[in-house]
């Protein structure tokens, strides 16, 4: 008897002693990694997505906070190194520092995962009508001046990002041309020079010179009015030249000669130019009406038409590989409203 009771205490003992040790510090085989997420107010981020990234050859695991905001991963290896990344839609990503799980430290509870707000940008896109892009690409038309001096209201350096004009903008620009300062000194001195040569046919002295001052501001303005308002807003086609500005010599040659005969309508399709034809033309055939009889005719009308057409010729040519250095907010057109 007293042999068995000695058996049964000594095995108590040993198994006491085996629980004892797998109590003590140091003894645990795996570990486990928990916490929960809340934003810098401390307040709860539920169904926020939480990675754990591990070396190998442990592999990654992923969990979803729950509606307190915690998460745990169990079972994981000592020794290894981790660290918790977290994500939720509407905030910064957030990485902890690195986890080293030991038999020391095998349950390890983050306390800090706080994560930031992330912030909204608004994109806020402002779109012009087409008529206010116009009158802003007239306005900056107006300013195009030749050495800063002789005006230049008629050409477009940008063609692709040009809109068609309205009927208000067209005459707006075709008033503006016309009653221009140094259009009205062109008249002026033209009429000089005609007095000076005695042509047309008019008398001499300060009644010839006002005749021919009558006459050219006639011709002018009827040609301006008619061929860059009147025609192109009843044809619905544009009244500028639109510069090719690249390609080759021989393309904007081409482009540049073809200008008075070929023009680009208000629904951007190019188109035979009526308007220009029809306004040199009309224009000629009522210089008839005030020249003098001595010069009146068919020589008269298709003199004119012939001369005002290759002056349209002659300036889209001088547009295109001169002018357009000579002018110097022509850049400020091409960087203008689109």
């Amino acid at each position: 008897m007293p042999r068995k009771f000695l058996l049964v205490c000594l095995l108590v003992c040993t198994l006491r002693g085996f629980a004892e040790k797998g109590n003590r510090p140091g003894s645990a085989v795996s570990g486990s990694i928990s916490g929960t997420v809340v934003d810098v107010n401390d307040g709860i981020v539920p169904g926020a997505t939480v990675v754990l990234h591990c070396e190998s050859p442990c592999k990654e695991e992923s969990a979803v906070a729950g509606d307190t905001g915690s998460f745990e991963f169990k079972s994981l290896s000592l020794g290894s190194r981790y660290e918790i990344a977290v994500r939720a839609e509407g905030f910064k990503d957030w990485t902890s520092a690195p986890i080293t799980l030991t038999p020391e430290q095998s349950v390890f509870l983050l306390t800090d995962v706080r994560i930031e707000a992330a912030r909204t940008t608004e994109s806020v896109t402002v779109y012009a009508s087409r008529d206010e892009i116009a009158t802003e690409q007239v306005r900056l038309a107006e300013h195009q001046r030749v050495l800063g001096v002789i005006p230049n209201f008629y050409v477009v350096y940008d063609p692709k990002n040009a809109v068609p004009l309205s009927s208000k903008l067209k005459f707006k620009l075709a008033m503006r041309t016309a009653l221009d300062p140094v259009t009205v000194s062109g008249v002026v001195l033209l009429a000089g020079v005609q007095q000076a040569g005695g042509t047309p046919n008019y008398v001499g002295g300060a009644k010839g010179y006002g005749q021919r001052l009558g006459a050219d501001a006639a011709s002018g303005f009827s040609s301006i009015l008619l061929g860059s308002a009147i025609l192109p807003s009843l044809l619905h086609q544009d009244p500028r030249y639109f510069c090719q500005g690249t390609g080759t010599t021989s393309s904007r040659l081409k482009h540049a000669i073809f200008s008075p005969f070929i023009t680009r309508g208000d629904n951007g399709r190019s188109q035979v130019n009526f308007s220009s034809l029809g306004g040199d033309l009309a224009s000629s055939a009522l210089s008839e009406t005030y020249f003098p009889n001595s010069n009146r005719g068919p020589g008269l009308v298709f003199g004119n038409f012939a001369i005002g057409t290759g002056e349209r010729m002659a300036g889209a040519v001088l547009q295109e590989f001169i002018l357009r250095r000579l002018t110097p907010s022509a850049r400020k057109q091409r960087e203008g409203v689109r």
